[in-house]
């Protein structure tokens, strides 16, 4: 199996540490991607000198590229910092401009754990100085054996993703789950279902086809607790569309048509801008039919939610 060591902001990792989210955006200010794993794989923390030891880590999700302004909105203190303003500081500091919205690349990391520090692990023997991000390792390989044989006690327990699910277990290289399999069965956090509902709707409101990034919304199908953060439990909406979607103005039937309420006209005598979308079937979906909505979802959001 293969996993990334990545060195860490050191006020960053001691941020998150004492928060203990369930996910967390490993920044770049560079707005550099990252290819390096895949998804699921395991990305361990390594803090800079004089510390330089092996801390923690994740689990890796999804790197994107994001304007600052959707990262804290997706992640808020779980950017590592604690606030909007804390977070464009330390990027311009990075950067050394003053761009007030820069791009960055974001690492989406899942069920973060934290070792405590008696217990934070020595760097492998073959880490050189210089190295500047990080470097990849195999446990296939003796260096990667003997470090993730060290790290495997700390590692988190398997959450899965619906609520009523098989009991949690602790994670092992056995039983690791990678790919679509990671996104289906482990239990996202808020962010990352937002991004990655983004991402699959390729920044296209599903009703209106809208593209203004700010005013678009990853929208639950099933109010989290009742549904998971998956894909197929989401639709991208423009904020508006959203809000009728939430409250029953509108919905989606299973077979991904629109269905506006009459109570919108009996209630505020307008709606002309929403009825142009009743009947017509869902301008945009992800390229991947599995992360379609889920005809079941939205079978439940029809039933329990639409004011029809």
């Amino acid at each position: 199996m293969r996993f990334w060591v990545g060195i860490t902001d050191n006020e960053w990792f001691k941020f998150l540490a004492g928060l203990k989210p369930d996910e967390v955006n490993f920044w770049r200010p560079s707005g550099k991607g990252f290819s390096s794993l895949e998804i699921g794989g395991p990305f361990l923390f390594k803090l800079h000198a004089p510390d330089s030891r092996i801390v923690g880590g994740g689990f890796f999700v999804r790197s994107e590229r994001l304007p600052l302004s959707m990262a804290w909105e997706a992640f808020g203190l779980k950017n590592g910092a604690a606030s909007h303003a804390d977070l464009l500081t330390a990027i311009q500091g990075y950067r050394r401009t003053q761009e007030l919205d820069p791009e960055i690349g974001c690492i989406i990391l899942n069920q973060p754990f934290f070792i405590p520090p008696p217990n934070w692990l020595p760097a492998p023997d073959d880490w050189g100085r210089g190295i500047m991000t990080g470097k990849s390792y195999d446990t296939r390989e003796a260096a990667g054996a003997r470090l993730w044989e060290a790290v495997s006690p700390w590692l988190p327990v398997f959450e899965p993703a619906e609520p009523d699910a098989a009991p949690a277990r602790r994670i092992s290289e056995s039983d690791r789950m990678f790919g679509k399999e990671y996104l289906h069965k482990s239990r996202l956090g808020q962010g990352a279902f937002r991004i990655l509902v983004t991402d699959a709707y390729e920044r296209r409101c599903s009703i209106s086809g809208e593209r203004t990034l700010p005013v678009l919304q990853a929208s639950h199908i099933k109010p989290y607790g009742k549904g998971p953060n998956r894909v197929d439990n989401g639709l991208l909406l423009r904020s508006d569309l959203h809000i009728l979607f939430d409250r029953g103005f509108l919905t989606v039937t299973p077979d991904l048509h629109v269905e506006v309420s009459p109570q919108i006209k009996e209630k505020y005598l307008n709606g002309r801008d929403y009825y142009k979308h009743h009947g017509q079937r869902l301008v945009k979906l992800p390229e991947s039919t599995d992360d379609n909505p889920n005809p079941e979802y939205l079978r439940w959001h029809n039933e329990a939610v639409f004011l029809g």
